[in-house]
């Protein structure tokens, strides 16, 4: 892969990073699919929508619209706990289901999974379905490009972030991280779309503040805040990118969390093939496994997080980074 890192020694002479890992290579995942395809042309007849996506999404988003509205006289204290152990699985599986909606994986006309993708959105409470996709996009195709990728921390997170604590902070505030990042470090002028998204999902918020009130409102937003930070399906964040084995960038996720994210964690595969939706990237694996069983791979998210937050050579600067090239 032809990469490297700075590190240093604290007082411990623990190691930890001071530089991102630089790749002098290209990203791994065209050049693997043409091999997998020019090996296995059959795949390409995986390609296309999930038929079940538009009523798994109905099914979470009225759920959890129906449970806000049931909270509305809760105590806050239970509204926190109903939120972390019932609203986040949902919410952060509608984040996900927005993640398969950027790549048109509901329907084959693009404006339809927009719109589906804002109707996905509405638990969330905060408009994002329409600016996630311009980012997304760019994620896929300029994977770990210095100043296109912005699934990569700033250099002033990595640098304040140095040890168990304040990566702990980090983790619990990343999806915030993600969300605000690109629009600091590479902000794009707002099109039609966003302010539909904006306009859809304020209706939303005002609606559920006017005839349930706040606490109902406070139970979407604090499943989405806890559902991003400390939580086992937020380790995807994690998992899916950081550099744990200097000579692979992008791992992947096998375990029982799957079903419930959109099978994510078929990430090398997601990758490779992001025209396969999630339901059938195992597929990928099964006809290929040689392309796959080598790679490492996780079985447990928690364990991810706990890794990343305890193990001291571990931290934002642990991601693979390449320089533009100049038609970029």
């Amino acid at each position: 892969m032809g990469a490297e890192g700075g590190i240093e020694r604290d007082n411990e002479g623990v190691t930890m990073a001071n530089d991102f890992f630089w790749s002098y290579t290209d990203e791994p995942h065209a050049s693997r699919r043409r091999q997998i395809l020019s090996q296995y042309p059959q795949i390409k007849a995986l390609f296309g929508p999930d038929p079940w996506a538009f009523a798994k999404i109905t099914v979470v988003v009225l759920l959890q619209l129906a449970t806000a509205t049931l909270l509305k006289d809760a105590s806050y204290i239970k509204i926190l706990m109903v939120a972390y152990f019932f609203g986040s699985f949902l919410n952060h599986n509608l984040f996900l289901a927005i993640h398969e909606l950027s790549h048109n994986l509901a329907f084959s006309t693009p404006s339809y999974n927009r719109w589906l993708g804002m109707f996905a959105n509405l638990p969330i409470g905060v408009p994002m379905s329409v600016t996630f996709q311009k980012y997304h996009l760019e994620h896929h195709r300029y994977q770990g490009v210095d100043g296109i990728d912005m699934d990569i921390p700033s250099k002033p997170e990595a640098y304040m972030v140095r040890n168990a604590f304040t990566k702990s902070i980090w983790v619990i505030f990343q999806l915030f991280l993600y969300a605000l990042r690109p629009l600091f470090l590479k902000p794009k002028p707002p099109c039609l779309w966003e302010f539909t998204n904006l306009t859809v999902q304020l209706s939303l918020d005002f609606a559920m503040v006017y005839f349930y009130g706040w606490k109902s409102f406070a139970y979407l937003i604090a499943s989405t805040f806890v559902g991003g930070g400390l939580h086992p399906m937020a380790g995807h964040f994690i998992s899916e990118h950081y550099v744990f084995n200097p000579t692979q960038e992008t791992y992947s996720y096998y375990g029982p969390l799957n079903y419930l994210t959109w099978h994510v964690g078929y990430h090398n595969e997601h990758h490779d093939f992001p025209r396969i939706p999630g339901t059938k990237l195992h597929m990928v694996k099964e006809i290929a496994p040689e392309y796959y069983n080598s790679l490492e791979s996780y079985k447990s998210w928690s364990q991810v997080i706990y890794n990343y937050v305890m193990d001291s050579t571990i931290g934002p600067f642990s991601r693979m980074k390449r320089k533009p090239r100049k038609s970029e």
